[in-house]
């Protein structure tokens, strides 16, 4: 795919596809956005992080033209999205949260509706129905009707039908919320060739996972207001050090061990009743070698050592002071079992 739009548009500002300065959108007594600046690159994944009522959607459909906003100004590709609403819509694709396809219809009559809805010419329309029914790992199921889809092949197609003018800037409403893990491991591959091709996406979702793996860069959303953005590593180290974890093979060392690495490592350490393990804040990785010298020089055995980072549940946690609810057990209980028997 190339990311020039069929309908003849291309992005004029090749460094960022989105810029959005203290974007607000009141509803009634609430604010929902509350001064949001968001600068995303061409060809990059950022992902959107936030609380159910955080303000994430209704950020993006500001963005999309979808909304207009109450104050601040955004440029898609450096078209504004009030005064060139029209110019915006030909170089971005949505994505909702539910599935905009009609059940009535095959997944080829969709996509060729929407493709001649779009412009496309009769016999170009079915190519490009084959063309992303291929993509999305559809084409067997092409002419079944929806009704008998799972949930992770409607999504698909959605994401399939949002793609047919091949934009350069695609918004991603939480894609895989309610998805199996297989399913959402399959468009997680999806959205990284989008941008192996040129594309930009914009993700939101409140599966922590999924922002790790994909995005380049993350916002955290909280009440409408961008509360944490950066990397995900900079989001890490924002909320805290890395632990090191050691477990003493003998119970009888453990304590002349714990003098050790709280000298090398220069901090307080926590001794577990479990197993002899030590647990010590760690600032710098590279201690880590000098403190293994220092216990084998003492002739303290190791049973097991390991240093762990912040998690991005940690770091949202942190930031927004709620817990993110990630129900992967019950996708894999209950969808998997639908995608296994219909996919």
């Amino acid at each position: 795919m190339n990311t020039v739009n069929k309908r003849g548009t291309t992005p004029n500002n090749g460094d960022w596809a989105i810029e959005a300065n203290e974007l607000v959108k009141n509803f009634g007594n609430n604010r929902a956005v509350d001064n949001v600046n968001l600068n995303v690159r061409a060809g990059t994944i950022y992902g959107v992080l936030g609380p159910n009522g955080a303000g994430k959607t209704t950020t993006i459909r500001m963005l999309a033209t979808l909304l207009r906003p109450d104050a601040g100004s955004a440029r898609i590709f450096g078209h504004d999205v009030v005064k060139e609403a029209q110019i915006v819509r030909q170089l971005i694709g949505v994505t909702g949260q539910y599935a905009s396809v009609d059940e009535s219809l095959s997944a080829t009559e969709n996509l060729v509706i929407f493709s001649r809805l779009l412009g496309l010419g009769r016999a170009e329309a079915r190519r490009k129905a084959e063309e992303l029914l291929e993509e999305f790992s559809l084409t067997e199921a092409a002419k079944r009707p929806l009704k008998n889809f799972s949930g992770g092949m409607r999504r698909r197609l959605d994401l399939a039908a949002s793609l047919i003018a091949q934009p350069p800037l695609i918004f991603l409403d939480e894609p895989t919320t309610g998805l199996d893990p297989r399913t959402r491991n399959q468009m997680w591959d999806t959205i990284r060739r989008l941008v192996k091709t040129g594309s930009t996406v914009m993700l939101t979702t409140q599966y922590l996972q999924e922002a790790d793996e994909l995005a380049d860069r993350i916002a955290v959303i909280d009440r409408g207001q961008v509360v944490a953005e950066g990397t995900v590593n900079e989001l890490k180290a924002s909320v805290g050090t890395s632990s090191l974890q050691l477990s003493i093979q003998n119970s009888k060392d453990i304590q002349v061990a714990r003098q050790i690495v709280e000298r090398m490592l220069q901090v307080q350490s926590n001794v577990s009743a479990e197993g002899g393990k030590i647990t010590a804040p760690m600032k710098e990785a590279d201690r880590a070698t000098d403190l293994l010298i220092a216990l084998r020089e003492a002739g303290i055995q190791l049973a097991e050592l390991s240093v762990q980072k912040p998690t991005l549940d940690e770091v949202f946690l942190t930031i927004t002071g709620q817990e993110v609810k990630e129900n992967e057990a019950k996708a894999s209980t209950e969808s998997h079992k639908t995608e296994e028997i219909r996919g």
